[in-house]
């Protein structure tokens, strides 16, 4: 039996060279599932994103997955990608498993935490305050440098991870920016870390939180995490959630002993 993809719609393009084309998958003509393929809305139009996959419950287990996935890589190709990416929900793990087959790569993964309505208490020694005018640009400076080398390191080219660090890692209002809050942690009077924290969505998000280097290991990363869930239940947030890059041990543990569950894995191959 032969499957194949068939279109559904013409090939969607907008100005800025955005691609998009949803596909039924067929066996012998038979219509057996569905895929979405797009191009990645923040990398651009050398990068794919296999958006969709759905295979029809009675022809599952026999490799319709598979071809449909490695057919939609073929269609990247053709519309010039360097690299695809899917995002894989925590509970599809039938999915992760057909993908790590065909070669993606694990690049991090999404955590949720549910939050109560008690705040929890800092350490004693430890206290929050907000971080100054003239802290914000050096701690941005350098934390966009960490940021882009992350992705580099994950597959992503040079230009292609730079260009992301400085959109995503830009407020528009600096220190000041709404729904936005950037704190600093202080432990007997010396800064030890500091935390980014946005509330502008249904759920609070941590942005970013590091412990400064000369203090690690001494359990200011897990202060810093309380300080974001007691930040989180101040402005009204019923959940907290975050990004983690694989292969941050240390960060996973943290997270994983705190209570934070997945919700999806990143990942992504390139197309030789």
């Amino acid at each position: 039996m032969t499957t194949t993809l068939r279109p559904t719609e013409p090939l969607q393009r907008t100005p800025d060279g955005a691609l998009s084309r949803r596909f039924q998958v067929c066996v012998n003509s038979r219509p057996v599932g569905a895929v979405h393929l797009c191009t990645h809305p923040e990398f651009g139009p050398a990068v794919a994103r296999l958006d969709h996959l759905y295979i029809e419950e009675a022809d599952r287990g026999r490799g319709r997955g598979a071809v449909a996935a490695l057919a939609a890589e073929e269609v990247a190709r053709g519309w010039g990608c360097h690299r695809i990416e899917v995002r894989v929900p925590a509970d599809a793990e039938a999915a992760l498993r057909l993908v790590r087959a065909l070669g993606y790569v694990h690049r991090n993964r999404g955590m949720r935490k549910p939050l109560g309505t008690v705040p929890p208490e800092l350490p004693a020694g430890s206290r929050a305050r907000p971080m100054t005018e003239a802290e914000f640009e050096p701690w941005l400076e350098r934390g966009v440098a960490e940021y882009a080398q992350d992705w580099i390191d994950r597959g992503v080219p040079e230009e292609e991870a730079w260009a992301k660090a400085r959109r995503d890692s830009r407020p528009p209002q600096g220190v000041h920016t709404q729904d936005m809050l950037f704190s600093v942690l202080e432990h007997e009077g010396r800064r030890v870390g500091t935390l980014w924290m946005s509330f502008a969505g249904d759920i609070a998000f941590v942005f970013d939180v590091e412990t400064d280097e000369p203090f690690r290991g001494r359990g200011h990363g897990r202060t810093l995490m309380l300080l974001a869930e007691a930040q989180s239940i101040a402005a009204g947030k019923p959940a907290i959630g975050l990004n983690v890059f694989v292969g941050n041990t240390p960060a996973e543990r943290l997270y994983d002993s705190l209570g934070y569950v997945p919700e999806g894995y990143s990942l992504y191959k390139q197309l030789l």
